[in-house]
């Protein structure tokens, strides 16, 4: 049995010596990107040792004492931990039910306009707002939601109503976040579904057209299955990001009297690692999230697996 499996293994190995000649210049092209990805993703976890320690500069990583599961209790036991998980699972879960289709819509919407020229403006004007950085966009959406002087309250008291500060209630943060980034990022997702409109057969279309088919019912049997497989996949993709809420905007829109309504996992690493150097609580933190948005993405692929034959692996 030894022999037989020596033998296997040698083989194996010899295909693959034999794949790496043939195609050596694929793989020297690849080298750069492997070492990078070795180098600034891999080689630093490691560190999540600190999670599972009291570190202090003085120690270091090593010299730290060790602390085991403390600071994941000290996480789950905090006031802030239910309102965080709350806060970033609602912005999340509106976000991918009000903002996923969007793109989709946007794609098909685009792939029907017969005018060269006008497709191109529309492309344009809708990819504009993703190359507006963070900071202008969140300036922009406390300039228009301003109680005094901004253009939604002027439009509310010009029908009679009051003025409202939204960016101080709570409940309006979650819509605030999620509303100014479709309207940011629905172009630029178009993308990749107009690429995969690119490839539906011509002739295809031209049948149905001949058999009497309407332009809603082309794209409803002929266009939208082609773009299945991509939006399974980029949906897998999107559960795997679940908790993962960049704190840059959120930061730019947070204040104390929506803190409560604001305050996610990313806003809260941020103040515990950085802010007050607590580094091992902050990493407990990074970590339980990383190991919730794997466990959904593992889910989310079996399940498509499952239940269509497409998935990730």
């Amino acid at each position: 049995m030894s022999t037989m499996a020596q033998s296997k293994t040698s083989g194996k190995w010899g295909s693959i010596q034999k794949e790496i000649r043939n195609r050596w210049q694929v793989y020297l092209m690849m080298l750069p990107a492997v070492i990078l990805l070795l180098l600034f993703s891999y080689k630093p976890m490691y560190g999540v040792v600190i999670a599972f320690k009291n570190y202090n500069f003085r120690g270091g990583i090593w010299g730290s004492p060790w602390v085991g599961l403390k600071q994941f209790e000290t996480l789950f036991s905090s006031y802030w931990f239910p309102i965080i998980l709350k806060n970033t699972l609602s912005i999340s879960l509106i976000a991918l039910v009000l903002g996923f289709p969007f793109p989709i819509i946007l794609a098909l919407m685009t792939n029907e306009i017969q005018r060269s020229w006008v497709k191109k403006t529309v492309q344009t004007i809708s990819y504009a707002p993703h190359f507006i950085s963070t900071v202008v966009l969140c300036g922009m959406v406390i300039l228009f939601l301003s109680p005094e002087n901004g253009i939604i309250n002027l439009a509310i008291e010009a029908f009679g109503g009051e003025s409202v500060y939204f960016m101080a209630q709570p409940g309006m943060f979650k819509w605030i976040y999620v509303i100014s980034g479709i309207w940011q990022g629905t172009g630029w997702s178009a993308i990749i579904y107009v690429a995969a409109l690119s490839g539906v057969d011509k002739e295809l279309l031209e049948a149905a057209e001949i058999d009497g088919a309407t332009r809603f019912q082309k794209v409803i049997y002929i266009n939208f299955p082609v773009l299945v497989p991509t939006i399974i996949i980029l949906f897998i993709l999107r559960c795997g990001n679940i908790l993962d809420i960049g704190y840059e905007k959120v930061f730019a829109l947070q204040n104390s009297a929506n803190l409560n309504g604001s305050e996610v996992i990313s806003t809260y690493v941020y103040k515990m690692g950085l802010v007050k150097s607590n580094f091992s609580f902050s990493t407990a933190a990074g970590l339980f999230n990383s190991l919730v948005n794997s466990a959904i993405l593992l889910l989310a692929n079996f399940i498509s697996k499952k239940a269509s034959q497409i998935s990730l692996w």
